[in-house]
């Protein structure tokens, strides 16, 4: 049975910062999105609330910001040898993100199979956002079923890779998990932990563990 590789973007696929991070840099308003970070980090906004503000922040994003702040980020090394390992072994691999999707979706051309994020209008903004369109925790779980559908897979199947408290759900929902550089509530909750800059080692901790599962019979073991 084909495995379904689900990874999150802020904070697991970008080495400590996120993508409205990333993007707020290039408009100079560094401190106004470190300050609505802290709000819906505290919880005193949730992610339809945060997807207002950021969408008022940007009221002059064009596509080359969002072109540059994607190519300047700090990825972790080895996204798309991993990804390609993936395909190569017949398993699919796709990124669910509470960033925003026209970010999100250019993690196609490194070899995903699938990348969903929150729903914004095109860049430059002509358009408000649509509060309903902006993912939280729970619907990375609605994203992850549909994915399984769509590839022939069960979530029983999947394995997750993610750093925050937006991973909980999706973490409690699949069979495997990988904390990357994350938070300690998450890491307690995970199959195997990743301390790193490779997305290599982090995909290892999960392949060593499926040849443990094979070589005992099936099952599987935590680190």
């Amino acid at each position: 049975m084909a495995r379904l590789h689900l990874f999150d973007l802020d904070g697991t696929l970008l080495y400590g910062t996120a993508a409205p991070v990333e993007i707020s840099r290039q408009l100079g308003l560094e401190q106004e999105i470190a300050a609505l970070e802290r709000d819906f980090v505290s919880g005193r906004i949730d992610s339809a609330q945060y997807g207002v503000r950021v969408h008022g922040l940007w009221a002059d994003l064009t596509d080359a910001h969002v072109g540059t702040a994607f190519d300047g980020a700090p990825w972790l090394s080895g996204i798309q040898d991993t990804w390609a390992e993936i395909r190569a072994n017949g398993d699919y691999c796709a990124v669910v993100s509470l960033s925003p999707s026209f970010f999100v979706e250019r993690l196609l051309g490194w070899g995903a199979h699938a990348a969903h994020g929150s729903r914004f209008p095109s860049v430059p903004f002509r358009e408000p956002v649509d509060p309903t369109g902006i993912l939280n925790a729970a619907a990375k779980v609605k994203v992850a079923n549909r994915l399984c559908e769509e590839f022939g897979v069960d979530l029983a199947d999947c394995v997750a890779y993610g750093d925050s408290l937006s991973d909980l759900d999706l973490f409690a929902a699949v069979p495997v998990s990988v904390a990357v550089n994350a938070d300690a509530r998450l890491v307690d909750l995970a199959t195997h932990s990743y301390v790193g800059r490779d997305l290599r080692q982090a995909y290892a901790l999960v392949r060593a563990s499926v040849r443990e599962a094979v070589g005992e019979g099936g099952s599987q073991n935590s680190e």
